[in-house]
């Protein structure tokens, strides 16, 4: 069993689907805390209305990154709670060295274009404004790059020429919701192998 740990800056829709599969038995973990850089967030208040330790950290004086004192406290926390894995999921700060080297190969994020297309912010505008037919979703581990983990799931959405920006959006966090269980399951399951910046399946 994953005893998880969620990183989230926002409305926190990724984390509900985490939780929602770990109530219905679809996903063998713990979600120990749920964190939030942003005090007011909405993850924080799904955490609390599932009774999930729901903590927020200030990254000050930092703007874009998760390092220093703060990184520290952070990893002070999870240590408390016996975090063993760790989940972003709409998490805007950029993960440093202590974090990444104390949970190495143990932690994984979610991002809304099909990598290697379309890394860094807002993948999914970049994609639709780029004019592409396809484009998804994808859950992969994190390293010290922008988006450049090894991947661990996809799945596929097409383009419509009716689609608006915000219909394409809807579909493709339909398909985060399915994928990042999914990918959390294979893993509290022993199914997946990482040989360098590949991954096997089971």
């Amino acid at each position: 069993m994953l005893k998880l740990a969620i990183f989230g800056s926002g409305s926190g829709t990724n984390a509900q689907a985490i939780i929602d599969a770990v109530e219905a038995g679809r996903l063998d973990a713990e979600i120990r805390c749920i964190l939030s850089d942003v005090e007011d967030a909405t993850i924080l208040e799904r955490a609390r209305k599932h009774h999930i330790p729901a903590i927020h950290f200030d990254c000050a004086p930092f703007k874009t990154k998760l390092d220093g004192e703060a990184e520290q406290k952070v990893l002070q926390t999870l240590e408390d709670h016996g975090v063993d894995f760790i989940a972003l999921a709409g998490f805007m700060r950029i993960v440093k060295d202590g974090l990444l080297n104390e949970y190495a190969g143990r932690i994984i994020n979610i991002h809304p274009s099909l990598l290697p297309s379309f890394p860094g912010l807002d993948g999914g505008k970049q994609a639709f404004e780029y004019g592409v037919k396809f484009t998804g979703c994808t859950v992969h581990f994190v390293d010290a790059g922008v988006d450049t983990g090894a991947i661990i799931n996809q799945k596929c959405i097409g383009i419509e020429d009716t689609d608006t920006l915000e219909s394409m959006m809807e579909k493709l966090h339909a398909q985060e919701h399915i994928a990042y269980p999914e990918a959390l399951q294979w893993i509290a399951e022993g199914r997946i192998k990482r040989e360098g910046r590949r991954i096997k399946v089971k």
